[in-house]
C-alpha cells in the first residue's frame, strides 16, 4: 500500500510533445528516455514524493491513439493501483480529450487521481509549458484532504492552470498554451500561487463498491456533422456503413436539424434497424433540448436520443464503451441518458 508519509505517483508516458527534446546535431525533435526524467526536470527533486515511471515503447503519436492503448493504460493503472496514491499520464494533446473520456468510463468507481497532461512545446525547449504542467499534475495526483483522502479521485486533464474533468474537455487551440477548455462544466481546480480546489464539484467514489477496471470497446460508431446543403446520398451512405451500431449526430444550436423528408426518413429507418443515434450540438457551449423547437421534436419522433451537453469525445467513447459490453439496445439508450462519470447534465424533460 502507498505510504501515508511519502506520497507516491506513477508517471505513464505514452508519447507526445511533452516527452521530446531537440537533437542538438539535427534540430529534430526526438523522444527522450523517461529514466532520465529528473535530469530534465530537476524541480521534481524538491517534492518529497516517490515518483516512478512507465514508458510506452515505442512512444506513440497521439494521432495513433486507439482503444487498444486505452486498454493498456487501464491495465497499467489496475496492476499498480494499490502501489501508488495517484497517476499522471503524459499524452499528446490531439487526442487527449478522447483518452480522458474513455478512461473515465473504463475506470469504474475510481478512488484515486488519474491526471492527464502534456504540452504545446517540448519539455526540452526553454519556453516550454511542459514543466509547469507536469509539476502541477504530479502535485494534484498526490494531494490529499484533511481526512487523508485524495483531493480529486477522478480522471482529469490539467493544462495551463486549469484542472478539468476529463470527459468534459475539448482541445480548442493548436497554437497557444490554453489548449483545452471545459465549456459545460466548471474547472475542478485552478492553479495560481496556491491550488484552489472546488470540492463541491468533484465526484467521490462509492466506498461500498470496489474499483472495477474495464477493457472492452466496440468501434462501430461514426460522427455525422450536419451542414447546410448536406446531400441525401452522403447521409444514406454513412447510415448504411456495414456493421454500424451507433451514430453521434452533431446538429445545429440546441439540437436542430433539417426537416427534409428524406433526412428524417433515413434517421427513422436507421433507428428501426437498431442503430443508436445520439444528438449533440455543434456549439462549443450549451446543451441539446429537442423539445424546444419543432425541428428537434421531429428528431425525437424519428428515434434519436439526446446527448444533452456531451462533448463529441465523450459521446463517441461512451458509445464505444457501452457497445463493447454487449448491452441491449434499450439499456444503451438508457445509459446514454445517464451520467456514468459526470459526463453530462441531463435536462428536466418538459411536457409538450
Amino acid at each position: 500500500m502507498p505510504s501515508n508519509s511519502c506520497p507516491s505517483v506513477l508517471l505513464i508516458y505514452t508519447g507526445g510533445t511533452i516527452g521530446m527534446i531537440e537533437n542538438p546535431e539535427t534540430g529534430a525533435l526526438e523522444n527522450f528516455n523517461f529514466d532520465h526524467l529528473l535530469k530534465h526536470v530537476p524541480e521534481l527533486k524538491r517534492f518529497n514524493y516517490r515518483i516512478s515511471s512507465y514508458q510506452f515503447n515505442p512512444p506513440i503519436d497521439s494521432s495513433d491513439m486507439e482503444p487498444l492503448y486505452w486498454a493498456k493504460l487501464v491495465k497499467i493503472i489496475n496492476y499498480n493501483y494499490n502501489q501508488f496514491d495517484g497517476f499522471v499520464i503524459l499524452h499528446g494533446t490531439d487526442t487527449m480529450a478522447y483518452t480522458a473520456s474513455a478512461l473515465s468510463f473504463m475506470l469504474e468507481n475510481l478512488a484515486k487521481p488519474v491526471i492527464l497532461t502534456g504540452s504545446q512545446l517540448p519539455i526540452g525547449v526553454l519556453r516550454t509549458d511542459g514543466k509547469e504542467n507536469l509539476i502541477t499534475a504530479i502535485e494534484i495526483a498526490a494531494a490529499r484532504n484533511d481526512k487523508g483522502e485524495p483531493m480529486v479521485p477522478e480522471v482529469c486533464i490539467f493544462f495551463e492552470n486549469r484542472l478539468m474533468r476529463g470527459n468534459r474537455t475539448t482541445k480548442i487551440n493548436a497554437e497557444n498554451f490554453n489548449a483545452f477548455r471545459s465549456f459545460n462544466y466548471p474547472a475542478l481546480a485552478h492553479a495560481g500561487i496556491h491550488i484552489k480546489y472546488e470540492e463541491h464539484l468533484i465526484i467521490r467514489p462509492d466506498t461500498s463498491r470496489p474499483f472495477k477496471p474495464h477493457y472492452l470497446f466496440d468501434t462501430n460508431v461514426v460522427i455525422l456533422s450536419l451542414f447546410p446543403g448536406i446531400r441525401e446520398q452522403t447521409v444514406s451512405s454513412i447510415l448504411h456503413v456495414e456493421g454500424l451500431k451507433a451514430v453521434v449526430l452533431r446538429t445545429f444550436g440546441s439540437g436542430n436539424a433539417p426537416q427534409k423528408e428524406w433526412f428524417i426518413r433515413l434517421l427513422k429507418e436507421a433507428a428501426e434497424r437498431g442503430i443508436i443515434i445520439v444528438n449533440i450540438t455543434q456549439c462549443a457551449s450549451g446543451t441539446v433540448e429537442m423539445e424546444r423547437y419543432e425541428t428537434g421534436y421531429h428528431l425525437l419522433e424519428a428515434g434519436v436520443i439526446s446527448g444533452y451537453d456531451s462533448t463529441p469525445e465523450s459521446a463517441v467513447t461512451k458509445l464505444m464503451f457501452l457497445l463493447g459490453h454487449g448491452l441491449s439496445h434499450t439499456e444503451i439508450r438508457k445509459r446514454m441518458n445517464m451520467a456514468l462519470a459526470g459526463e453530462i447534465t441531463p435536462n428536466i424533460k418538459k411536457k409538450r
